[in-house]
């Protein structure tokens, strides 16, 4: 061999590793943006006279947009090329950034939040399709496990970042940061990603697209809704049942479809439908419980933002680590055993975290997500592997955006169902401490634990202390109870990969895989 075809070849290495860490930024900025806005709200409230129905547009407009397109931006990858859909999506997640940081009324804010939401539902699943057309099998699982860090990584962070940020700088800087990271991303993706594309693209589905991005808005706002209406508000359960009928009109359309939108047929696969369950599951468990910790870190046990964002240090470390040794075990011991591995990883970390209290000590939680971190890798990461393995070349980008929006409403789903049962325990355990207090002020420490703590800093020394903590217990109760139910299901989504999940892909589809080169 040359030495010409030996600095060629190590050129190429060198170069698929730096797009890997392109991409890795792009997951990461996306999943700052899910958490970094939390901590801001009160400070939106304050700057820009945001109503509640405002904030929670804020966070709900991204939400919308992200589930709602990420199925049809994954088809347009495969289609039109993903990397041109992938700098399109940087791009204009970046734009939108800087003018979000820069608007001066809460609906200016809302309208960039749709954009946003709508930019990173292009990057988010064509980030990780690319991955096929890249490295090799041998090298796959490890590229998956840096990028998937990037995007979980991204959510504890956020706080944290905010924290800072907020501390230092103005509120626009919360926005602002996404830019450089952004032109990072871009000039990575744009020298070291290579174009890849359907070899055989067919016609845009264009009914299909409509259908699904209608079914799945009307559902996942409806979720949204449920915190402040209750299950059986028509604003609620109307548009979950329109956007049940719509995803089912979407589902019978497909398998009638000339040329669907997304193969149904893919489901076939024991593999891609079994990892995509443990993908959902574990995105529903996860999303519910880390905001639900995340006041009890601040709130319950006093912690600032960026308080809060340093104790959620050991799941960020931890769950590097497992995005590095995942590859490791489960070439060694399968995907079946290292995901039920990780799930039931899962649930002892989340009983752990059942077991904290108001006067427990931040111990038993940096061991609790510890354990919980490197569980979400090993659940995770294996999961997404065996995904992508098992769609065909040319449908990497829509087989990724299927498997992504299911997640994305799993996540939504635990927020809201999560909540309830947090809400439910909170208030039952409220209820008896709020005697002598005027009608008015008891309904509103009944709605959260940070209105409370509010409250009580207003009260005579003696009853604001009770109340405080009274609503810390009460908070901790029911944080309590939604551990508890998380880890049920990861030991019920753990039976079910011990089960159903095939241990290693099929040797025929996978030989059937490598034959099937992405068109550049």
């Amino acid at each position: 061999m040359s030495m010409t075809t030996v600095g060629t070849r190590r050129e190429r290495l060198q170069g698929r590793w730096l797009g890997l860490a392109a991409l890795t930024i792009s997951g990461l900025v996306l999943g700052l943006d899910i958490t970094i806005l939390v901590t801001a709200l009160p400070t939106l409230s304050a700057k820009l006279n945001a109503t509640t129905d405002q904030l929670q547009w804020m966070s709900a407009a991204y939400t919308l947009a992200l589930a709602g397109f990420m199925l049809p931006a994954g088809v347009l990858g495969d289609r039109l090329g993903r990397k041109r859909m992938l700098l399109i999506g940087l791009a204009t997640f970046g734009i939108s950034s800087v003018i979000a940081s820069q608007m001066t009324s809460a609906n200016g804010l809302i309208l960039m939040r749709v954009v946003m939401g709508f930019s990173g539902a292009i990057v988010l699943p064509l980030m990780q399709s690319m991955l096929p057309s890249m490295f090799d099998e041998d090298e796959r699982q490890r590229a998956i496990g840096i990028s998937g860090a990037g995007a979980f990584i991204g959510l504890p962070l956020g706080p944290l970042l905010a924290g800072w940020l907020l501390t230092h700088y103005d509120w626009g800087s919360i926005f602002l940061i996404n830019a450089p990271v952004v032109v990072i991303g871009v000039i990575g993706v744009w020298f070291f990603v290579p174009e890849s594309k359907d070899p055989k693209a067919k016609k845009l589905d264009w009914i299909g697209a409509i259908l699904e991005v209608l079914g799945v808005t009307g559902i996942v706002y409806g979720i949204i809704e449920q915190p402040l209406r209750g299950w059986t508000d028509v604003q609620v359960f109307g548009p979950i049942a329109a956007g049940a009928v719509l995803v089912a009109a979407f589902v019978v359309w497909q398998l009638r479809a000339r040329f669907p939108l997304i193969d149904l047929k893919l489901f076939k696969s024991a593999r891609f439908s079994w990892a995509t369950v443990a993908f959902t599951i574990v995105g529903f468990a996860m999303t519910g419980v880390l905001f639900i910790l995340s006041p009890f870190l601040q709130i319950v046990q006093a912690n600032d933002a960026q308080g809060t964002g340093i104790r959620l240090l050991p799941l960020i470390a931890t769950m590097m680590v497992g995005a590095f040794s995942t590859d490791f075990f489960a070439k060694r011991l399968g995907t079946k055993v290292v995901v039920t591995g990780g799930m039931l990883g899962n649930a002892v970390g989340m009983f752990m975290l059942s077991r904290v209290g108001v006067d427990t000590g931040y111990g038993l939680v940096a061991a609790a997500l510890a354990v919980t971190g490197l569980s979400i890798a090993f659940t995770m990461i294996p999961s997404l592997d065996a995904i992508l393995g098992s769609l065909p070349a040319g449908e990497t980008g829509a087989g990724s955006a299927l498997t992504r929006t299911l997640q994305n409403i799993g996540s939504t789903f635990g927020v809201a169902i999560m909540g309830s049962i947090l809400n439910g325990t909170y208030q039952a355990g409220l209820a008896d401490h709020l005697g002598g207090l005027p009608a008015q002020v008891q309904s509103a420490a009944q709605s959260s634990v940070a209105v409370a703590a509010a409250i009580a800093r207003h009260l005579p020394s003696p009853l604001g202390a009770q109340l405080l903590r009274a609503a810390q217990d009460a908070y901790s109760q029911g944080m309590s109870e939604v551990m508890l139910v998380s880890a049920a299901m990861m030991v019920g989504g753990a039976i079910l990969m011990a089960l159903f999940l095939p241990a290693r892909a099929p040797r025929e589809s996978h030989a059937e895989t490598l034959e099937m080169q992405v068109a550049s």
